[in-house]
């Protein structure tokens, strides 16, 4: 059974503490944009799969139940910053495997200001999750007095730099093209365009990564009214509905810790053993793509991710941003609502957010930044620890 993305909708991205809102505040206005988007009720959800990391548990009902109170099943989901993906990927589960006609996939977060820490376990990395991980960095790179989380992709840069001859101007490029294309987003949490210059001389969070390169902590939620071929038939749907054509999830393999190397713990092969999967399921191919919005946490992972999907060869991703191929004009417009850095990254809700994005170019609805003719498009969204989805996503 074929699965559909019938509504959206988001907060706008904020720094924390700006508006006197809890979580629930934000889930009520996301989830009420979503539902009115797809032109339904709330009581003709069914099932409804909730995303956040630093929340209690059954923080996910306390949310949505200011959209109803109807009984329905609600799910509880944690995946680090792959989180919102993720729940949108059991939504699309619930409804291919015929077990549900209407499900409500939302995410959101409400963050502390400063630095994220080395995971939604406040940061022991004695018992984290993501030891593993930077026990890899630890011991190629050291351990610095830095945020743990721009260590680890920093030192991924460094690894590309020394490999590759990327250079810091390559990195600086994607910031500057994530905040040009943010200037064009309301939704978005920083929308001032910056120069490759001005990024680059940013404070340094740690080397090579300035601040203008690195995605900031975020308040704000997202939802995705997802529904099956019958549902959209029987309510007169197929104006609003995107297909969700391929999907899949992978986690690390020996691959993310056998060469020791930050690319790899960072997550280069989960992402790329994910984007194979959807091209193969789908029958498409990076050439077929119009507009990507994908999990660009630091630059680097911008870089690293446009290799993973084969928009490039491996070691070509700087030169591939110099060259304008990424941005309006070029091949593709990846990240055209900002990106993590620009628009900001509220874990839950970053993934359900790039569909969201993905879902207004695809119907002609991006205003100011839509892409032209954009007909088929990819999200691709990755936590440590590790998860990556890859969402392919098509319109007639």
């Amino acid at each position: 059974m074929k699965a559909y993305i019938v509504g959206v909708g988001m907060t706008k991205f904020e720094k924390p503490e700006t508006r006197d809102w809890q979580y629930w505040d934000m889930v009520r206005e996301a989830g009420t944009a979503a539902l009115a988007d797809a032109g339904i009720r709330y009581d003709q959800v069914e099932q409804v799969p909730v995303g956040y990391c630093f929340q209690a548990s059954t923080a996910g009902q306390r949310a949505v139940y200011e959209l109803g109170l109807t009984g329905i099943p609600v799910y509880n989901v944690n995946n680090n910053c792959a989180t919102g993906a993720s729940a949108l990927m059991l939504a699309r589960q619930l409804v291919e495997g015929g077990g549900s006609d209407c499900v409500l996939a939302v995410g959101f977060e409400k963050m502390a200001r400063g630095a994220l820490g080395g995971g939604s376990d406040g940061g022991d990395f004695a018992t984290s999750p993501v030891a593993r991980h930077y026990g890899i960095m630890a011991a190629g790179h050291g351990f610095a007095m830095s945020p743990p989380t721009a260590q680890i992709f920093g030192n991924a840069a460094r690894e590309h730099m020394e490999r590759y001859g990327t250079t810091p101007a390559q990195l600086a490029a994607v910031g500057a093209k994530n905040h040009r294309h943010s200037a064009r987003n309301p939704y978005a949490q920083f929308q001032e365009p910056y120069t490759v210059e001005e990024v680059l001389a940013a404070r340094t969070v740690h080397h090579p990564l300035t601040k203008l390169q690195c995605s900031p902590t975020s308040d704000g939620a997202a939802a995705a009214v997802v529904v099956s071929e019958r549902f959209v038939e029987r309510h007169g749907l197929g104006e609003r509905a995107v297909q969700i054509a391929a999907q899949a999830m992978t986690t690390d393999t020996e691959a993310s810790f056998a060469s020791g190397s930050c690319i790899d713990a960072v997550g280069a092969p989960m992402s790329k053993a994910a984007a194979e999967q959807v091209y193969a399921a789908s029958g498409l191919g990076p050439d077929d793509l119009d507009v990507i919005e994908l999990h660009d946490c630091f630059s680097v992972n911008e870089l690293l991710t446009y290799e993973a999907l084969g928009l490039c060869g491996e070691g070509e991703s700087g030169k591939l941003v110099e060259s304008g191929a990424t941005t309006y004009g070029g091949r593709w417009v990846v990240n055209p609502s900002g990106g993590l850095i620009s628009k900001g990254h509220p874990l839950g809700a970053t993934g359900i957010a790039q569909a969201a994005e993905l879902t207004w170019h695809l119907r002609g609805e991006a205003g100011a930044r839509q892409v032209p003719g954009a007909r088929t498009a990819l999200a691709h969204n990755i936590g440590l620890g590790g998860a990556a989805v890859v969402t392919l996503l098509r319109r007639g």
